[in-house]
């Protein structure tokens, strides 16, 4: 293992630094002599998607915009490991990084953010105005909302979270959606109007969960990290990317997963393909043994793609 300082790469974002931190912690309470010995370094780095910020991910290059710049620093021994919001990282990650650790999973759902007021989680959508123009990056969340309300527009918002909050507040838009897990991060959850249930807007894939990067060969970091690895979110992270890895989606594919744990050792696990403006959404379930998390998510992954229009796989 490298001496310290280790050095720990993460998003250059408020919510990205939250993270990081908390992880921290979470190593040094496990093992109190780091702390004692200041072995760690935080390296905030700017990734692509970080910093274009008026355009759909899809248009500046898809899948792994927010950790591109991460993976080389680990590569280059920049830094030793990388944390990140795992929804955000690729099922796919590049030869010689491996994920070594899943942290506890924060509330998954999804949340309202009206420009002022709440609304009834029962009938988030009824709350907005009739044509409203919604901010949203999320063509996942797009497609849901647009299934039920086709009447409302969706407009491009990007940016951190307190940047998305200002201008909902500023009137800019009628509403937006956000995950509840970085409001909660944050401490702004008070900023949700309603927080939606699953059975209402499907979750992406690994919301709410915390995964670390390290070397493939630091077998040392390994050993560190599994001291802090939590089994239930290693389960649900293991079927929901091996979901989104047998659908092989594109950020212009709107993909939903959400897994959860069954007394007994059982898993479920819900997967959704849409299209992006709401006119084809299917959802389906599977169950099984938890230890066959991976297994779960390709089987769903391949019978969700067998029976959804290809083209939205283009």
């Amino acid at each position: 293992m490298p001496g310290p300082p280790l050095r720990v790469g993460t998003r250059n974002s408020p919510l990205a630094l939250v993270q990081t931190r908390a992880f921290l912690e979470q190593i040094m309470a496990v093992c109190p002599v780091l702390r004692a010995v200041d072995a760690f370094r935080e390296f905030a780095i700017t990734t692509t998607g970080d910093a274009v910020q008026n355009r759909l991910l899809a248009d500046i290059g898809g899948k792994g915009l927010f950790a591109r710049e991460i993976h080389e620093a680990l590569l280059d021994r920049r830094i030793d490991f990388a944390v990140h919001s795992l929804k955000d990282l690729e099922t796919e990650l590049p030869a010689g990084i491996v994920l070594a650790c899943t942290l506890k999973r924060e509330d998954a759902r999804d949340a309202l953010i009206l420009p002022g007021g709440t609304a009834d989680p029962a009938d988030p959508f009824a709350s907005l105005a009739p044509g409203a123009l919604i901010g949203s990056a999320s063509l996942r969340r797009q497609s849901q909302l647009l299934a039920v309300r086709p009447d409302l527009r969706v407009g491009l918002i990007r940016g951190n979270v307190q940047t998305r909050l200002a201008r909902v507040r500023g009137g800019e838009f009628g509403g937006s959606l956000l995950a509840l897990a970085g409001l909660r991060r944050l401490g702004v959850q008070a900023e949700a109007a309603a927080i939606i249930p699953t059975a209402i807007m499907l979750p992406a894939a690994c919301q709410g969960i915390v995964g670390v990067t390290v070397r493939a060969r630091d077998h040392d970091l390994h050993d560190l990290l599994s001291a802090i690895e939590d089994p239930e979110a290693a389960a649900v992270s293991q079927a929901e990317r091996a979901l989104l890895a047998a659908l092989d989606g594109n950020c212009r594919t709107p993909i939903g997963g959400y897994a959860t744990l069954l007394p007994g050792g059982g898993l479920r696990l819900e997967g959704l393909t849409a299209r992006a403006d709401g006119s084809f959404l299917l959802r389906r379930v599977i169950e099984g043994p938890a230890r066959d998390a991976a297994a779960l998510g390709a089987a769903l992954g391949a019978e969700l793609r067998a029976d959804t229009p290809a083209d939205i796989f283009g």
